[in-house]
């Protein structure tokens, strides 16, 4: 049986590009992906470069840190749960990077996620 009403739309990060869609941009192109932080790496032999995996409903994207932008925007990488990256496509061995220029914690967003949860189920209720 489906529900008469519909769930209210999830909240997206807004500018920025489903990572299903990251293909579209040509190489060195300036890209804006959003996402869930599943992974940080930042291993020892990569000379301060930080690796990031963003997820979003359709995938996953990696994200390239350098040491300098990381520097810059080091609260974001290091604690952002939600990140909103700008920076260029970057493809190298049928693999998409997008190699960051600026990182934006959105992760405030994420409590609208709480607030609709609520919503949704307060509806439901009796």
């Amino acid at each position: 049986m489906e529900p008469a009403t519909r769930p209210p739309e999830w909240p997206r990060p807004p500018m920025a590009l489903p990572n299903h869609m990251l293909h579209l941009p040509p190489e060195g192109a300036r890209a804006t992906v959003a996402g869930l932080v599943l992974v940080r790496q930042r291993p020892g032999t990569a000379k301060g470069v930080i690796f990031i995996t963003l997820e979003d409903e359709f995938g996953v994207c990696n994200v390239i840190v350098w040491q300098k932008i990381y520097e810059r925007f080091r609260r974001a990488v290091i604690a952002g749960r939600l990140l909103r990256v700008t920076g260029r496509v970057q493809r190298q061995s049928g693999i998409t990077h997008v190699i960051a220029e600026q990182v934006e914690d959105i992760s405030q967003l994420l409590d609208e996620l709480v607030t609709h949860h609520q919503a949704t189920r307060a509806a439901d209720q009796p």
